[in-house]
C-alpha cells in the first residue's frame, strides 16, 4: 500500500511531495487516514534546522492532526476501526510503540515518527491519538492535537495561573491565540497580547485580550508597565523563542511572577538573566506542550467548545490542500496567516 507525504529531505528547503510505501504493522501501532491536519510553528523550527543537525533525515512532519482508523496492530485496545481520532505529539492512553520507517521509490528509506501529520496515511502509536466523536469537524478536532492542549496546558499547569493575575501573551500564533482564551477562562486581568502583526492581535482583543501592543511601532517594556505598573506583570509567556524577547519577557516578570518559554531558540543561542530574584520566588520555566494529557484533556475541552465556551472556529483562517503545503508555509513565515492553517487531505 502507498500513500503520499510531504517529506522534509533537507533542511531549508521545500518539503518534497512524493508517494510513499506503507510498512506492515508493528505492535501498538495504527494506521490512520488524515482528513485534516494542523501546521505548527514547530515544523518551521524543524526544517530550519533550529535545534541543530537533523540525523534523521528525509523524515516525515505533522504533529496534530484529525484522523479515521483504518487498520490497528497487535495490542491496540484504545482504538478501533472507523473511529474518529485527534492525533497528538503528547503521549496520552495505550501502547507506545516504535515509529515506523517508510520506503519510497526516489528517497530510499523515509523515518517517521510517533507521530507525523503530513501524509494522507500514516502508521501512528496508539497513545497519539484520542477517540472523539464522528461528527466533530476535522479543522477543530485537529486544533486540539497541539494549538490548543498546549494553549491551554500553559495557563493550566505551566503558569498556574490564578483569578484576577495579570498575563503577557508575547507572539499571537495559533498557541498564542489558546494561551490567551485560556487566561480569559482563568478570569485573568489584564491579559496583554504581543506580536508584530495587527491582524495576529485584532483576533487576540476578540478572544480575551484585554489590551495588545504591537511590537514593531512600540516600546514593549514601557507599554507593559504602563498597563500592569512598574513591577511589571504576575505572568509573562513567550512563544517566539527569540532569545532578546525572552530576556525581555523575563525583565517585566513581577519579582514574585512566573516566565513561561514555550518557543524554543535557535540551537546556540543563548538568553541572560539576572538570577538573583530566582532564590526569592521569581520562576522562570519551559514548557513542553503544557504539560497536556491529551486523553484527559481533549475530552474536556471538547465539551467547552460544544457548549460555546471555547471558540475554535476564528483560529481557523487559513486552508489548503497537501500539495499547496509549502505555500502554506511560506504563508506562515511571512505572517500571513493570522490563526491556524489547516491543510485538508483529498477525499
Amino acid at each position: 500500500m502507498k500513500t503520499v507525504a510531504a517529506v522534509l529531505v533537507e533542511l531549508n528547503c521545500p518539503l518534497e511531495i512524493t508517494e510513499i510505501e506503507i510498512p506492515s504493522l508493528d505492535h501498538g501501532q495504527v494506521l490512520v487516514r488524515v482528513l485534516c491536519t494542523g501546521i505548527c510553528g514547530s515544523q518551521l523550527g524543524e526544517i530550519a534546522g533550529v535545534k541543530g543537525p537533523d540525523r534523521f533525515l528525509p523524515h516525515l512532519l505533522g504533529h496534530e492532526a484529525c484522523g479515521e482508523v483504518q487498520e490497528c496492530g497487535a495490542g491496540v485496545k484504545t482504538v478501533s476501526p472507523g473511529q474518529r481520532v485527534v492525533l497528538h505529539w503528547r503521549p496520552g492512553a495505550g501502547v507506545q510503540s516504535e515509529p515506523p520507517v517508510y520506503n519510497s521509490s526516489s528517497l530510499g528509506k523515509v523515518n517517521g515518527g510517533w507521530v507525523t501529520t503530513f501524509n494522507e496515511l500514516a502508521v501512528v502509536s496508539e497513545n497519539r491519538m484520542t477517540p472523539v466523536a464522528p461528527d466533530l469537524d476535522p479543522g477543530i478536532a485537529s486544533l486540539m492535537g497541539c494549538a490548543v492542549t498546549t494553549g491551554l496546558g500553559v495557563i493550566n499547569r505551566d503558569a498556574n495561573v490564578c483569578i484576577g493575575e495579570s498575563v503577557v501573551v508575547w507572539g499571537a500564533g495559533g498557541i498564542g491565540l489558546s494561551i490567551v482564551q485560556g487566561a480569559a477562562l482563568a478570569s485573568a486581568w489584564p491579559i496583554i497580547a504581543i506580536d508584530l502583526y495587527e491582524e495576529k492581535l485584532t483576533l487576540a482583543k476578540t478572544l480575551g485580550a484585554t489590551h495588545c501592543i504591537n511590537a514593531g511601532n512600540e516600546d514593549v517594556s514601557a507599554a507593559v508597565r504602563n498597563i500592569t505598573g512598574a513591577d511589571g506583570a504576575d505572568v509573562v509567556i513567550d512563544n517566539t523563542g527569540d532569545t532578546e524577547v525572552i530576556t525581555t519577557a523575563y525583565q517585566l516578570t513581577h519579582a514574585s511572577g512566573r516566565t513561561v518559554l514555550v518557543g524554543v531558540p535557535r540551537h546556540g543561542n543563548e538568553a541572560s538573566f539576572y538570577t538573583l530574584p530566582l532564590h526569592f520566588g521569581k520562576q522562570i520555566v519551559g514548557s513542553h506542550g503544557g504539560q497536556a494529557r491529551p486523553d484527559r484533556d481533549i475530552p474536556r475541552y471538547v465539551r467547552l467548545f460544544e457548549e460555546g465556551k471555547l471558540a475554535l472556529r476564528p483560529l481557523l483562517t487559513h486552508e489548503f490542500e497537501l500539495h499547496e503545503i509549502n505555500n502554506a508555509l511560506d504563508a506562515m513565515r511571512s505572517g500571513q496567516v493570522t490563526g491556524r492553517c489547516v491543510v485538508n487531505m483529498p477525499d
